[in-house]
């Protein structure tokens, strides 16, 4: 089983976001178009189907773009996780979050604290954090360390982020407030390693994705991709790796390759049978367990 709990909803508002016409960038980054919510769902389904991919998490990946994702989750809600980016400088961000983790039915809000320049023990944090908490099943993503945006970097957009804003030891301190509520660090921590295994080793309720190539690795002398995860697995136990790919944009659509490289390093470890299937697909179903979410929200 494969589940893949990292994955961008590219939609046209997300496209609308960036540019005015949306045309253009599409043309600009030979990317498709990706049509309405509901199609673009329609054809993450399918692209799952041939990958043999049981469920994913879906990221809204621009503020204010619940509705887009909440979309492809009410089509496809067996199949589909959906994640949503919240700036807690926003006014309304506490109300968003409630709304969109119970009429949208969403389950994972996303801190980006480094993009929107509010640190992670700053008060509006906590109050986005709080309405989270407060919902049943929802869980908590924050991006730490290095942050980059291909789409913005390849239109020659501009991009002011505060790396330091993105602390794993910031992040431990946010996460024991609200031990209930489980956390999940992208990318192993995108250059913060050695702070977030700190962090995962204070915190139980907090939990690594294995996304994207991990590109932060080159940084950092005689690190490779097997050592962090056999770090990881040392300090957060296999109970709290989340296998993602970082999957965004068509007609790329999902990175299969992503997903055999990190088998392979696994094999290489020797990472037992049921360790593996807990990163590929136990640990997503643990979290998000399909039905259960959705039936709880229907019943607030």
């Amino acid at each position: 089983m494969i589940n893949d709990a990292h994955c961008h909803f590219f939609s046209r508002h997300f496209f609308q976001a960036l540019h005015q016409d949306p045309s253009s960038v599409y043309r600009q980054l030979q990317w498709d178009d990706p049509g309405d919510a509901e199609a673009l769902a329609d054809r993450w389904i399918r692209e799952m189907d041939a990958n043999g991919v049981g469920r994913a998490a879906l990221i809204a990946s621009v503020p204010g773009d619940e509705a887009s994702v909440a979309a492809a989750v009410a089509r496809h809600p067996g199949r589909i996780v959906g994640f949503f980016m919240i700036d807690p400088a926003g006014a309304d961000a506490p109300a968003r979050t409630t709304r969109a983790l119970t009429e949208q039915r969403l389950t994972g809000v996303c801190l980006f604290p480094a993009m929107h320049h509010v640190p992670l023990e700053d008060d509006r944090t906590l109050r986005v954090v709080q309405a989270a908490s407060e919902c049943p099943g929802a869980v908590v993503f924050v991006h730490c360390g290095r942050l980059s945006v291909g789409v913005r970097d390849k239109l020659g957009l501009p991009n002011r982020f505060d790396f330091a804003l993105g602390d794993p030891i910031a992040l431990s301190r946010l996460a024991a407030v609200f031990p209930n509520v489980p956390f999940v660090v992208p990318h192993f921590g995108a250059g913060r390693f050695a702070d977030v295994l700190t962090a995962v080793d204070a915190c139980p309720n907090l939990h690594l994705d294995t996304s994207s190539s991990n590109s932060w690795i080159r940084d950092v002398a005689g690190l490779s991709l097997a050592r962090v995860f056999e770090s990881a697995l040392a300090s957060a136990g296999a109970a709290r790796l989340l296998f993602g790919t970082d999957s965004s944009f068509f007609p790329r659509g999902w990175q299969r390759g992503i997903y055999e490289h990190q088998n392979g390093i696994l094999d290489e470890l020797h990472v037992s049978d049921n360790d593996k299937a807990l990163i590929f697909g136990g640990n997503f179903e643990r979290l998000f367990p399909a039905g259960t979410i959705a039936k709880t929200k229907e019943l607030r």
